[in-house]
């Protein structure tokens, strides 16, 4: 699983008392994880490799739901985001399990609703999106007849857990850190975040219900802000006021010069310029109300929980 999304997930399965195995390749991380949970006796962990359907299934003998949070950096995501995603699907079809993915916002494309519902068209402009809407067809194609699955669409995110692997991760982790901190984007257009707390709460509360799977479901942030606030919010309860650099553009392509898959960032700048928000109203029409932590409380949450690392 993708550490950020595995973390809250797990927590939140724990939390509510949910037997729950951990997987990921890593014994050493898996239970030092464990370990911060307070090694609750409902919690194991299983170590193999997700692009093996082998480990999968020998992990998750005896589990009804598959959590598939993992992932692939961004200059992998053509050779490797389906074959993943196979690995996943065969082990979960080969044992009768449901299929919980969780994935992005990409295949929606450039948005064509002021709130993007489920039935937004998806019509990818990026290399990304094109193979995110293939990663759907995927999980939702027939030939895994012996399961069910469903899709949770995040914006981007932020929480303790996110660090490199959000947007707003690096940029937080730098700031609790009191170091000079890069922003990828536009720091002026208010954009969605969800708290990773709040959407594993809705994750896991989907997952609950048989009558979600076959389906896609959005998993809307508490609302949309700039990223001069969430700086202010951040320095404020880091105690400094380091610079906060935009990386727009031109600041990418020479990143990415020397980090890869800064270079591949590029292409989804147009969601910092005209960026999406997701609809909830399937959610609380037909799950439940939707939990939304203030980005006051949820960004100084955040840093305070980073600096204690």
């Amino acid at each position: 699983m993708q550490q950020a999304e595995r973390a809250v997930i797990t927590a939140e399965l724990v939390k509510r008392g949910i037997p729950t195995i951990a997987f990921g390749r890593s014994r050493e991380k898996l239970e030092q994880f464990a370990a911060q949970l307070g090694n609750p006796a409902h919690l194991s962990v299983a170590v193999g490799d997700a692009f093996r359907p082998d480990d999968i299934a020998a992990a998750a003998l005896g589990a009804d739901v598959l959590f598939h949070c993992a992932n692939v950096p961004y200059n992998e995501m053509v050779s490797k985001l389906i074959p993943l995603g196979e690995s996943v699907m065969e082990a979960a079809n080969r044992l009768s399990l449901k299929v919980v993915a969780v994935d992005g916002i990409y295949p929606y494309g450039r948005r064509q609703m002021d709130r993007v519902t489920e039935e937004h068209p998806k019509q990818p402009h990026t290399k990304k999106g094109k193979i995110r809407l293939a990663f759907e067809q995927m999980i939702f194609n027939s030939r895994w007849n012996r399961t069910e699955a469903m899709i949770v669409r995040l914006p981007d995110y932020y929480g303790p857990t996110a660090n490199q692997a959000s947007y707003l991760g690096s940029t937080l982790e730098s700031i609790a850190a009191g170091k000079m901190a890069f922003f990828i984007g536009n720091m002026h257009v208010p954009r969605e975040f969800v708290y990773l707390p709040d959407a594993a709460i809705m994750i896991v509360e989907l997952a609950s219900h048989d009558h979600a799977y076959g389906q896609n479901w959005n998993i809307p942030g508490s609302g949309i802000i700039s990223g001069r606030e969430i700086v202010r919010i951040a320095q404020q309860a880091g105690g400094n006021a380091k610079p906060v650099i935009p990386l727009g553009r031109m600041g990418l392509s020479l990143l990415g010069m020397f980090v890869p898959v800064m270079k591949e960032v590029l292409e989804m700048l147009y969601l910092t310029e005209e960026p999406l928000r997701l609809s909830g109203e399937k959610y609380k029409r037909l799950i439940g109300p939707i939990p939304t932590t203030a980005f006051a409380e949820g960004i100084a949450a955040t840093i305070r929980e980073l600096q204690k690392k």
